[in-house]
C-alpha cells in the first residue's frame, strides 16, 4: 500500500508540473486524461504495449480457496455450546479441538523426527514426506471441520436444529425428496450447504417444470390451445372420474348385497366366465385357474370318460399347466356333480 501511494504521488506531481508548462487553462486532471487517451490507449500505446505481458506471476497465496490459500487450514470460530454439551462431544473451545479427532494417530508420523547433522540425503527426503503427509492430514481435518460446521452437524447431533428446520423450511418435503437427499448425501463434501440446498431447489422446480409441461401436452392433444378453456376441462374431467368412482363404489355396493362380496373379482373379467356355474365359479376362483383354462380341461376329462365308457382306447394329454394337485381338485369336483362316474377318478 505505501509503495502504491508513492507512485500515485510522483505521477500526480509530474502531471502537475506538464500543467505548469502547458498553461493555467489546463488542470492536471485533464493533462492526465489527454495522455492517457492518446499515448496508452491511442496508437502509440498499441503499437508498443502488448496485449498479453509474459511471465506475469500469479498468486497461489490468495484467500479464495487455492492450492496455497492460507484459507484451508485457517481455525474456525468456536462453537457457541454449554460447558455440559461440551463435555458430552469432547470439545476444547479455546483450541477449537476435539479430544478425539480424525485420523487420531496422524501425529505419529512427525513426533519421532529429528534433524541431524550426519542425515544423508535420502533421510531428508525421506523426513520431508514424513511431514507432507501429515500436513495432508490435517488439511483432511480441517476440511471435515468445515464441513460439520457448514452443515450445522453439532448441533443436529445435539439436537438443537430441528425447531429452526421446521421454522426454515417453506414447504413440506414429501418421502420421495427425502429419499433423493439421501441419495445425494455423498455430494456433502464438494458442495457447501448453501449450494446443496440451491440445487436441491432447483431439481424439485425441474420435476415441477416437468409436471406442467406433461399437463399443457395433454391440454394439446385434447384440443385446448388456451388456458380459459382448461379450467372447464378440468370441471369436466373432475365430473366424469367422481361418475366413475360412484359406478365402480355402488357395483362393488352392488356385489355385497348379493352375498358375493367381491369373491369373482379376479376372474369375472377373463374370458369364459359367463359360461360356469355358481359352483365352477368358486372352484377356479379357489384354485386361482382362469375360466378358458378350466373349460379346456373339463372337456378333455369328460371326452376322455366317454371314450373308455364307449371301449375305446384314448390316450389324453392333459395340459402342462395343470399338475397332480389340480387335476385331483378338478376330478373330485366333476365327480360330485355327476359329470363323470366315481371309478372313472
Amino acid at each position: 500500500m505505501a509503495e502504491q501511494s508513492i507512485v500515485i504521488s510522483v505521477a500526480y506531481c509530474v502531471y502537475l508540473h506538464m500543467a505548469a508548462h502547458v498553461g493555467a487553462s489546463r488542470t492536471p486532471q485533464e493533462v492526465m486524461e489527454h495522455y492517457v487517451s492518446m499515448y496508452i490507449h491511442g496508437n502509440l500505446g498499441k503499437a508498443c504495449i502488448p496485449d498479453t505481458i509474459p511471465n506475469r506471476v500469479t498468486d497461489h497465496t490468495c484467500p479464495s480457496g487455492g492450492p496455497l490459500s492460507p484459507s484451508l487450514t485457517t481455525p474456525l470460530p468456536p462453537l457457541d455450546i454449554s460447558v455440559a454439551e461440551q463435555q458430552q462431544l469432547g470439545y476444547m473451545p479455546l483450541r477449537d479441538d476435539y479430544e478425539i479427532e480424525y485420523d487420531q494417530d496422524a501425529e505419529t508420523l512427525i513426533s519421532g523426527l529429528s534433524v541431524n547433522y550426519d542425515d544423508d540425503d535420502v533421510e531428508i527426503e525421506l523426513k520431508r514426506a514424513h511431514v507432507d503427509m501429515y500436513v495432508r492430514k490435517l488439511k483432511e481435518r480441517q476440511r471435515r471441520k468445515n464441513i460439520a460446521r457448514d452443515y450445522n452437524l453439532v448441533p443436529a447431533f445435539l439436537g438443537k436444529d430441528k425447531k429452526e428446520k421446521e421454522k426454515a423450511l417453506k414447504r413440506k418435503i414429501t418421502k420421495e425428496e427425502k429419499e433423493l437427499r439421501l441419495k445425494l448425501r455423498p455430494l456433502y463434501q464438494f458442495m457447501s450447504c448453501k449450494e446443496f440446498d440451491d440445487l436441491f431447489e432447483n431439481m424439485h422446480k425441474e420435476k415441477m417444470l416437468r409436471a406442467k409441461i406433461r399437463e399443457l401436452q395433454r391440454y394439446r392433444r385434447n384440443g385446448i390451445t388456451k388456458m380459459e378453456e382448461s379450467a372447464e376441462y378440468e370441471a369436466a374431467r373432475h365430473k366424469r372420474e367422481k361418475r366413475k368412482e360412484n359406478k365402480n363404489l355402488a357395483g362393488s355396493k352392488r356385489g355385497k348385497e348379493d352375498g358375493k362380496d367381491g369373491e369373482f373379482a379376479a376372474i369375472e373379467n377373463l374370458p369364459g366366465f359367463e359360461l360356469l356355474s355358481d359352483r365352477e365359479k368358486v372352484l377356479c376362483s379357489s384354485l386361482n385357474l382362469s375360466p378358458a383354462r378350466y373349460v379346456t380341461v373339463k372337456t378333455i376329462i369328460i371326452k376322455d370318460h366317454l371314450q373308455k365308457r364307449q371301449g375305446i382306447p384314448s390316450k389324453s394329454r392333459l395340459p402342462s399347466y395343470l399338475d397332480k394337485v389340480l387335476k385331483k381338485r378338478i376330478l373330485n369336483f366333476l365327480t360330485e356333480s355327476g359329470w363323470i362316474s366315481r371309478d372313472a377318478s
